[in-house]
């Protein structure tokens, strides 16, 4: 029986000698060449790489604070003047009349109210007429008891709400009337008047 194990393991060990690889045998001459050996580095080369390496000293540097150039009128005419910006322009007129408060306020509420249809500074629209002719006392409206009754009962037929219905105060009608007075009169010009403290 053992006999037998130890003749069937001869076929498996002649089959791993054949597929081992056979050193190359140079042509025409019947030398073997051996593998090529791979180097191995000396051990002294490991020893000297584990070793610390000593870093030179870093020397130190003074550092000086930046030294100031005297003013010179050289210096002085190189360097770029800025002037202001204007204090006016073609958005920002000055204003032309100084009023006082009253018809300050006036002023502010033909703004608000009567300037979408009346225009600016009193001058008319297509949607209604301007207020310079009407005020003169040759006009439709002469004096301050017939603008109030205009203005607070208005004109419906026309288009012109009842301003004192809408919330609109007889003291607030009153200022209107002090602003576009002094239109109609050339007692103000048009654009923003200043406010008199």
């Amino acid at each position: 029986m053992r006999y037998q194990r130890s003749l069937s393991a001869v076929p498996l060990l002649l089959v791993l000698c054949a597929c081992s690889p056979k050193p190359e045998i140079a042509r025409g001459d019947s030398t073997a060449v051996s593998p090529p050996v791979p180097a191995v580095s000396p051990p002294t080369v490991a020893a000297e790489a584990s070793a610390p390496v000593a870093e030179p000293p870093i020397p130190a540097v003074e550092v000086r604070p930046p030294v100031a150039e005297p003013a010179t009128p050289v210096a002085a005419a190189r360097a770029p003047v800025s002037e202001p910006p204007p204090l006016r322009d073609a958005y920002h007129v000055a204003p032309r009349d100084t009023v006082d408060g009253k018809t300050y306020s006036g002023w502010k509420y033909y703004n608000l109210n009567c300037a979408r249809c009346h225009g600016e500074d009193v001058q008319g629209t297509s949607i209604a007429p301007h207020l310079l002719v009407s005020l003169r006392p040759d006009g439709a409206i002469p004096n301050e008891g017939e603008f109030l009754k205009v203005v607070c009962g208005g004109r419906v037929e026309k288009g012109m709400p009842a301003w004192c219905a809408q919330g609109m105060s007889t003291a607030q009608i009153d200022t209107i009337y002090a602003y576009v007075q002094g239109r109609s009169a050339a007692k103000l010009h048009a654009g923003r008047p200043a406010r008199r403290e």
